[in-house]
């Protein structure tokens, strides 16, 4: 009875040897296979474009309008203004992803400007980083060359164009340089 004892001890040790090679070798692999997957994430390209194509929402008159807009430049929007710093957009051999670096800010009643967001925005994934605004909503939706088909030659539409005083009264704490900070 005592040898069958000792053989069944050996045979349970072999089993808890190989099992616990097979899950060290099966963390390898996820390992190997999460390594890569995440060098493959930090290896994807973003070519700039010059021009971001973005939809906006009016959520009490439920007013949408799509319009264009240039890198550097600023647009206006009922009484948001939007300012473009960044376009890219991943190569076409990627996954589709298209982002922008805006600066949103309001005038308000007592004509102080009041900032609404100032952060990248995905196209894929508008929840990632929202516009947190009760009336306004403003979302990316692609990354574009300098000219759309269905403009003539340099013609962005604003929806409104702004006037250069609410332009220059950007709120204080601008965040230009984070823009080019977060993209390299």
């Amino acid at each position: 009875m005592r040898k069958n004892q000792i053989q069944t001890q050996v045979r349970t040790k072999t089993i808890v040897r190989k099992n616990k090679t097979l899950i060290f070798a099966c963390a390898f692999l996820l390992f190997a296979a999460f390594t890569a997957n995440v060098s493959s994430l930090a290896a994807r390209t973003m070519t700039d474009y010059p021009v971001v194509k973005l939809k906006s929402l009016d959520k009490i008159t439920a007013r949408t309008e799509t319009f264009e807009a240039r890198v550097g430049s600023t647009v206006k929007f009922d009484s948001l203004f939007i300012k473009v710093q960044s376009c890219r957009k991943s190569d076409p051999i990627e996954e589709p992803e298209s982002a922008s670096f805006l600066q949103i800010w309001e005038i308000d009643e007592s004509d102080e400007a009041q900032w609404i967001f100032s952060g990248w925005m995905f196209a894929s994934s508008p929840a990632l980083s929202p516009m947190d605004h009760p009336i306004y909503d403003v979302w990316v939706i692609d990354c574009l060359s300098e000219q759309s088909k269905d403009k003539k030659d340099d013609e962005v539409k604003n929806p409104e164009e702004p006037d250069e005083e609410a332009v220059d009264d950007v709120p204080e704490e601008s965040a230009e340089d984070e823009a080019q900070d977060m993209g390299d």
